[in-house]
């Protein structure tokens, strides 16, 4: 059995790969995302992408912010080999909204918005407000558990270095 330490050494290269599939995965192939759920939902990238570029000894951090940002940036810094360490993403299924932001380096969600609950008026309310409130979060972790087993998947099958790492590379380029 390895050791953590070098297990996550050896492969923290996924949350990285998996961050720009997904950014790709979103900007490309929306399709995927909608046949991942029972219920139709849009996945739209958030207000703030992290990037890094290692040279020699250096980090070079890159971060977009902002509602109407460009990602023009982000782009670029993927061609002259960055990473993506941070996706903000903007969730809509039905009439609600979550927002969130998926870290590449242990894969944890941060900083969960999920769409209100209804009004507690009294205390008999409070256990229903509670399990809504723990069913909306659900939801929200099932589609990052359900985007991540789509790109194990993927990652793992033959089509990743015939077909989908061939398309990523032509939408840095494009």
């Amino acid at each position: 059995m390895l050791d953590a330490a070098i297990s996550y050494n050896r492969y923290k290269f996924l949350g990285y790969e998996y961050l720009t599939w997904l950014w790709f995965v979103i900007e490309k192939d929306q399709d995927r995302i909608r046949g991942l759920g029972q219920e139709p939902a849009d996945l739209e990238i958030g207000n703030r992408i992290v990037l890094e570029n290692k040279k020699r000894d250096a980090v070079e951090s890159i971060t977009i912010k902002g509602d109407d940002a460009g990602l023009e940036e982000g782009v670029l810094a993927l061609r002259k080999g960055g990473v993506v360490t941070e996706l903000n993403l903007s969730y809509r299924a039905a009439d609600q909204d979550w927002r969130f932001t998926v870290k590449a380096e242990s894969l944890h969600m941060a900083g969960l918005k999920c769409p209100k609950t209804g009004p507690v008026e009294s205390e008999e309310d409070m256990e229903g407000a509670v399990l809504e409130k723990v069913y909306l979060c659900e939801k929200a972790v099932q589609l990052t558990h359900d985007l991540f087993k789509e790109f194990i998947r993927l990652r793992v099958s033959e089509d990743w270095d015939k077909k989908v790492v061939p398309l990523m590379r032509q939408w840095m380029r494009s």
